[in-house]
């Protein structure tokens, strides 16, 4: 029977034990700040725990190439899988495999599409997107209001990767936070693909300024691409006080934007509770032990005033 836990106190997981257990890990991309501190959260836990071999690779954003790494740690015969998936509505494939294999796998970070039909031994560890997109749209709107735009302001709206749910989930959040009466005075110019990246999202945010339209803020589904922005901003002179900036994440490089005084609000993930929380699930299923099949870790706001709670988080 499926079940959700909301939030999970993340120090049980440091006092799993294991006997001789390997777990193969493919992870979407190594090049991303905020999974390398997942990928980072894996390998810590297992390096605290006698016994417990972790096998990390990268699948460099291809498809094919993590349903081969996904085939060869089955064929390997590693005790249990897990994905960061580089396509979410592309791990029915991967489902079938581990599970034509008999090996328990889990998802991490991504939610994959048959969330709500995965087999008994497996399951999908991440943060739950409505959160995320939710609490940095409505800070936003706050902040707008604060700012005394509440008779109109318009936004700019930076989107990941389409093919990801969080990137669909994090969009739809903008969209409902902005269809509410406290903050329908917001209008969204233009919203666009930067696919998470800080590059792509500075030459979009480039070819946005170039159009000379005015605007109040910029909300973006992850804190690389709100970066992205804010350095296409202030080459052009903007003053950043003028100016609303969201993203999600709360990476080092996030903070750092905020400490300065560019980004306004960041959402915590947890990327280290979610990839500890991932490897302890992983272990528990190879174990033949019970394991809730969606264990969400919640996102927390992060604002100039919380700042320093968070400095080290991540």
């Amino acid at each position: 029977m499926k079940k959700t836990l909301i939030a999970a106190g993340l120090a049980s997981l440091m006092s799993t034990t294991a006997m001789a257990e390997n777990i193969g890990v493919s992870m979407a991309l190594f090049d991303d700040n905020f999974l390398t501190v997942l990928r980072n959260g894996i390998q810590d836990l297992a390096d605290g725990m006698e016994g417990v071999d972790v096998q990390i690779e990268d699948a460099q954003n291809d498809v094919a190439k993590q349903l081969d790494q996904i085939n060869n740690f089955a064929a390997s015969g590693v005790d249990a899988i897990i994905v960061n998936p580089v396509d979410t509505s592309a791990t029915a494939a991967m489902t079938k495999a581990a599970a034509d294999a008999g090996i328990p796998l889990v998802y991490v970070n991504r939610q994959p599409i048959n969330v709500d039909s995965l087999p008994d031994n497996q399951a999908f560890v991440a943060s739950n997107e409505i959160e995320s997109g939710t609490l940095e749209s409505f800070e936003v709107c706050k902040m707008l209001r604060a700012m005394g735009k509440s008779g109109g302001a318009k936004a700019y709206v930076l989107m990941g990767e389409l093919s990801n749910q969080a990137a669909v989930q994090r969009t739809k959040d903008v969209e409902d936070i902005l269809g509410t009466d406290m903050c329908s005075f917001i209008e969204v110019v233009d919203q666009q693909t930067a696919n998470w990246s800080r590059d792509e999202a500075q030459d979009l945010m480039t070819n946005w300024l170039s159009t000379g339209e005015a605007f109040d803020a910029v909300i973006a589904n992850n804190d690389e691409m709100a970066i992205g922005a804010i350095q296409a901003m202030k080459a052009q002179g903007l003053d950043m006080a003028d100016i609303v900036v969201g993203g999600v994440d709360a990476t080092q490089d996030a903070l750092a934007a905020m400490e300065a005084g560019d980004l306004d609000v960041t959402v915590f993930q947890n990327a280290a509770g979610q990839g500890a929380g991932a490897l302890d699930a992983a272990l528990k299923l190879a174990r033949g032990e019970d394991v809730e099949q969606k264990v969400y870790i919640p996102f927390e706001l992060v604002t100039p005033a919380t700042l320093d709670m968070y400095m080290s988080k991540n």
